[in-house]
């Protein structure tokens, strides 16, 4: 193994007939193990090795899932994505795949592990933006959110009230502890930050999921973090809805960026497909225009809740049977 490639899967997710898994190969990371401090040197210093990478471009990496090895090669930013069939039905829930990088000669460099996630057909499933929606972000003013960013540690950074308890209970919407519902969280954050994001979900108790987040930035870029377009958005939840043909969704999102515009595009086109979609309501002076995007999500008959504070949205999910 050759220590200074390393290789970072993300949570896949899929069906048997299209299992998709994404991941990164470096040739040099800093490490990045996270010290939760209220230092702000401490915390300025970790999020800035999260930008300090060199992507290993265009070397072949190796897919293990069960008795399958599936071959692709990783992009210039060292990104790589598998999308494969399965050759036998493979069972709900979370299930391990192995990708190794691997060199002219065949020599394994070196080999990561991630999981993906098969859901029970018969349940809702949930995609849920990041900032903003969930965590508090100011993600519309750019020095707010390097402040929030550099300032606070995933165990310091703050999400909504009740926002936590909500996404609980509708990962047991009509079914059981067993076989939650699956989420996705689709972000306009890099994937640089996807470590410092699950952990945030994890320590405020937020639903187990698989992050679809934006193209790797260097250092350089830092001050452009989360400001990518939001094309990518659009096509990544797109991507979700189109592996999940037979699943309902339900979409959450907020007025301070393209959330309200992206979701009742897809409405446009997937009106069966979607159950409800929240928006919080981040911004009071994009409350009219967000009104009048829901008013097209609801006249094409999906159920939609513009929302203050997440009690009103449980509210609304109590009222239309999706948690009792």
């Amino acid at each position: 193994m050759n220590k200074s490639v390393s290789v970072k899967v993300y949570h896949g997710y899929g069906h048997t007939h299209n299992l998709v898994v994404y991941g990164h190969v470096f040739k040099r990371k800093a490490k990045t193990k996270q010290v939760y401090s209220n230092n702000l040197f401490v915390n300025i210093v970790h999020l800035l090795k999260l930008f300090i990478l060199k992507p290993y471009a265009f070397v072949e990496v190796r897919l293990q899932f069960f008795d399958q090895v599936v071959y692709n090669k990783t992009e210039g930013d060292g990104f790589f994505k598998f999308e494969w069939k399965a050759r036998h039905d493979v069972p709900a829930g979370w299930h391990f795949v192995k990708v190794e990088v691997v060199d002219k000669d065949g020599t394994v460099l070196s080999a990561g592990e991630g999981k993906v996630y098969v859901p029970h057909i018969t349940q809702y499933a949930f995609i849920s933006d990041v900032d903003d929606t969930v965590m508090i972000s100011h993600s519309a003013t750019i020095g707010r959110r390097l402040r929030e960013l550099f300032i606070k540690n995933p165990h310091t950074r703050k999400t909504f009230p009740d926002a936590a308890t909500h996404y609980q209970q509708l990962a047991l919407s009509h079914t059981d502890a067993n076989q939650p519902n699956p989420f996705f969280y689709v972000s306009s954050s890099e994937w640089n930050l996807y470590d410092y994001l699950v952990e945030t979900f994890r320590f405020n108790k937020l639903p187990n999921g698989a992050f679809l987040l934006n193209t790797l930035k260097r250092w350089k870029d830092l001050v452009r973090t989360g400001k990518t377009g939001h094309e990518g958005k659009l096509l990544r939840v797109m991507r979700i809805l189109d592996a999940f043909p037979n699943q309902k969704f339900v979409f959450f999102g907020d007025n301070s960026q393209q959330d309200p515009t992206i979701y009742s595009t897809i409405v446009e086109k997937y009106p069966k497909n979607i159950e409800a979609v929240y928006i919080r309501n981040i911004r009071p002076e994009k409350e009219l225009e967000t009104k009048q995007l829901l008013k097209k999500v609801e006249d094409k008959g999906v159920s939609a809740c513009l929302f203050n504070n997440s009690e009103e949205a449980i509210e609304h999910s109590k009222s239309i049977g999706l948690i009792r």
